[in-house]
């Protein structure tokens, strides 16, 4: 699994739990940070999502998501607790949690109590929502976020169907956790040249919305608008994978001459003397027809032969794979995207590599997801402190 070493110099207390935080956290790992996961005595709940091969708490998906950190488990109630949270936050570049404000008072976590113990750490809150509006330190979850945002209305507008449903990825907690990657990173640059503490609020209603309406806005972004919300070409109905003789395909044309050399293709110029589609304003404004014309051509050829006349014609396509299927891709195979690792407690296992490369530089292996406490003892003598903070 090759990761690099770019933020080696960087050490971080982690106190996030489930996706949004240490989806972050996993990244800045991946690129080389000492990582610290400090976990309650049950363990981050995210460790029992999914079933396990051989051993409580190490399920699937914390395999995903917490590798390359270490895992570390004391007792914050016992004075041996805090002196080894106080001293691991003395070491430390960054400080990430998502603690609801309320919790992050009664633990002496705040950013002034933080900052009293490391003058110019970067301190970084994973919230729900951001703390100045109305709904602070309210509980919040990928599927309240992808509901307030709108994103839970985008699909009744493509197929019709009137009842909001959540896209099925926890792409709430997956973008905001890259939204604090980066803003992680940049309050880092900041602290270097200034010395000084950075207080980073990461919330997620506010990055989801964000995120959403960078196109989805659309012409309502105009005061008065002029046109609905919502960049109409993505929640356009005909806009689907299309049915061929053994499978699925995407096709994107896109320009207007793509869709004439599509029919082309086809053996069907004469679809577009049809009056609904023979000039571009006409296709442009009959994209469902012409889909459906195109899919009544699509049946007759396998997805393989599609994908060889649409190539050849340099028209984009794209097979519609399953997510079985993926690992199987060809472009994956190729570039090791899924590597099969043996974990030292659980076993094989596949995991993903980082999907970013920086070309040229060394490249490091990296560690398997820990299990509970597995570095507790190790952190605690490198910090100079003995066992006893990691004991109830």
């Amino acid at each position: 699994m090759p990761g690099t070493s770019l933020l080696a110099d960087i050490r971080i207390a982690d106190m996030t739990t489930v996706i949004f935080g240490p989806y972050c956290t996993q990244t800045l790992a991946d690129l080389g940070a000492d990582v610290i996961k400090l976990e309650p005595p049950k363990g981050d709940d995210f460790r029992n999502v999914g079933k396990y091969a051989k051993n409580r708490g190490m399920g699937p998906c914390h395999l995903t998501i917490n590798r390359g950190k270490k895992s570390v488990v004391w007792d914050m109630k016992s004075e041996d607790g805090r002196a080894a949270n106080r001293k691991l936050i003395e070491t430390s570049d960054v400080f990430i949690h998502n603690i609801r404000p309320d919790a992050v008072a009664r633990l002496g976590l705040t950013f002034e109590e933080v900052k009293a113990i490391k003058p110019d750490v970067v301190y970084v809150h994973c919230l729900g929502f951001g703390t100045e509006g109305p709904y602070a330190g309210k509980p919040a979850y990928d599927d309240l976020i992808q509901s307030l945002s709108g994103a839970t209305s985008l699909l009744p507008r493509v197929d019709g169907n009137e009842r909001p449903r959540f896209i099925p990825t926890a792409f709430a907690d997956k973008v905001s956790g890259l939204h604090a990657m980066y803003a992680t990173l940049a309050a880092l640059r900041h602290r270097d040249r200034t010395g000084e503490a950075v207080h980073v609020e990461v919330p997620m209603f506010e990055c989801i919305t964000s995120f959403l309406f960078e196109e989805h806005f659309y012409e309502a972004a105009f005061d008065p608008p002029v046109g609905p919300y919502c960049y109409q070409r993505q929640v356009d109905p005909s806009r689907q994978p299309v049915r061929t003789q053994d499978g699925w395909i995407t096709i994107a044309p896109y320009v207007d001459a793509r869709w004439v050399k599509l029919f082309e293709v086809l053996g069907a110029p004469q679809e577009l003397e049809d009056e609904r589609i023979n000039d571009y304003r006409g296709r442009y404004f009959n994209q469902d027809y012409m889909m459906s014309r195109v899919q009544a051509y699509f049946v007759n050829y396998t997805t393989a032969q599609l994908l060889d006349m649409l190539g050849e014609a340099d028209i984009p396509a794209a097979r519609a794979n399953d997510i079985s299927e993926v690992q199987d891709d060809p472009h994956m195979k190729a570039v090791n995207f899924f590597q099969r690792r043996d974990h030292p407690s659980e076993g094989g296992y596949w995991e993903v590599q980082p999907p970013v490369r920086f070309v040229g530089l060394p490249e490091r292996e990296i560690t398997p997801a820990p299990r509970l406490g597995e570095q507790t003892e190790d952190v605690l003598a490198s910090l100079g402190l003995s066992a006893g903070a990691s004991k109830d």
